[in-house]
C-alpha cells in the first residue's frame, strides 16, 4: 500500500528524461520580463494614440492578446535557440536547453498562444492590430531567430524592427489606423536596441563566441562595438527629440528626453575610454531604464497638456 502511495505523485506529473515540468517551466518559455516591458510601451501605446484613456476593452482584450502573440515568439526562440542556449550561462536553465520540456511539445504550446491571441485581437479590437501583431511575431521568431542571428554582426540592427512594434500595436489598437507619430515610438526604439544589446554583447563576448552567433563584438571587437554604441546612441539622442520637435509632446518631455539621453551618452562615453564589462553590463542595464523612464514622461507630458 505504501509504495502504491509513493507512486502517484510520479504517475500525476508530466515529465520529459525524468524531469518534473511544472507550469512555471511553461511561464518561463514566454519570457514574461520582456513581454511585460513589450506591454509597458503597447499601453503607452494606447494612452498617446488619443484624449483621454482608452477604453477598457481595448486595453484589456488588446495588451491580452498582444502578450500572448509575443509569449507564442519567445517559446519559438526556445526551441531555435536549444544548441545555443546550452552553452551560454544565462540561458541553459531554459526549459527546452535542459529539456524539461520537448521541442514538440513547446511548438504545440506556441501554436495555441498564437491562435488564441490572433483570435482576441481578431474579434475584440480590430484586424489591422491583429496582422501587424502577427508580422511581429514572424520578424522575430522566423527572420530574425532562424536566419539573421546566425547570419550578420549586425543581426539586432536589422531585426530590432520586430521588437520596436508593441508601441504602435497599442497605438492601433484604439485608432485602428497607423499614424506618424505612432511611428516615432518605433523610430525611438528601434535606434534603443542596438546600444541595448551590444552593451549586453560585450559583456557577454566570450558566451556568443562559443555559441558560434556572430555578435558584432565577436566579429569586430570591442572598440569597434564601442564606437558604435555611442554613434547610435547619439542617434538615439536626436531620435528622442523628435516628439517635442512634431508638437506631439511638450518641455516637460523635452527635459526628460534630454536628462535621460545625455546621462546613456556618458555611460557610452565611460564604455569607450574604459573598455570594461563592469561598464557594459552597467550600460546594458541602464538602457532598460532609460526606455521605460523615457515612455513614462511621455506619458506624463501627454496628460499634463491634455
Amino acid at each position: 500500500m505504501s509504495e502504491q502511495v509513493k507512486a502517484l505523485p510520479a504517475r500525476n506529473n508530466a515529465s520529459v528524461s525524468g524531469k518534473t515540468i511544472s507550469w512555471r517551466d511553461y511561464l518561463e518559455l514566454t519570457k514574461p520580463r520582456v513581454v511585460a516591458l513589450m506591454i509597458l510601451t503597447s499601453v503607452i501605446g494606447m494612452l498617446l494614440a488619443a484624449p483621454g484613456v482608452p477604453g477598457w476593452s481595448v486595453l484589456l482584450f488588446g495588451n491580452l492578446g498582444i502578450a500572448l502573440l509575443a509569449g507564442a515568439a519567445a517559446v519559438v526562440n526556445h526551441v531555435v535557440d536549444q544548441k545555443i542556449d546550452t552553452v551560454m550561462a544565462r540561458t541553459r536553465k531554459r526549459p527546452v536547453a535542459t529539456g524539461k520540456i520537448a521541442p514538440t511539445d513547446a511548438i504545440v504550446f506556441a501554436t495555441l498562444l498564437a491562435c488564441l491571441g490572433m483570435a482576441i485581437l481578431m474579434l475584440m479590437v480590430n484586424h489591422l492590430t491583429a496582422w501587424l501583431t502577427l508580422a511581429s511575431l514572424v520578424g522575430y521568431a522566423g527572420v530574425y531567430t532562424l536566419f539573421l542571428k546566425r547570419a550578420t554582426p549586425q543581426n539586432i540592427t536589422i531585426g530590432g524592427l520586430a521588437g520596436a512594434m508593441p508601441p504602435l500595436l497599442g497605438w492601433t489598437a484604439v485608432t485602428g489606423q497607423v499614424e506618424g507619430h505612432a511611428l516615432l515610438l518605433v523610430l525611438i526604439i528601434f535606434a534603443w536596441t542596438p546600444p541595448h544589446f551590444w552593451a549586453l554583447a560585450i559583456h557577454r563576448k566570450e558566451e556568443y563566441a562559443k555559441a558560434g552567433i556572430p555578435m558584432l563584438p565577436v566579429t569586430h571587437g570591442n572598440k569597434y562595438t564601442e564606437l558604435h554604441i555611442l554613434l547610435y546612441t547619439l542617434m538615439l539622442l536626436a531620435v528622442s527629440l523628435l516628439p517635442f520637435v512634431t508638437g506631439m509632446s511638450g518641455g516637460i518631455y523635452l527635459i526628460g528626453a534630454l536628462a535621460l539621453g545625455l546621462r546613456f551618452l556618458q555611460y557610452a562615453i565611460r564604455l569607450l575610454k574604459g573598455d570594461d564589462r563592469r561598464v557594459a553590463l552597467n550600460t546594458f542595464k541602464y538602457s532598460i531604464t532609460y526606455l521605460m523612464a523615457l515612455f513614462v514622461v511621455l506619458l506624463v507630458d501627454h496628460f499634463v497638456f491634455f
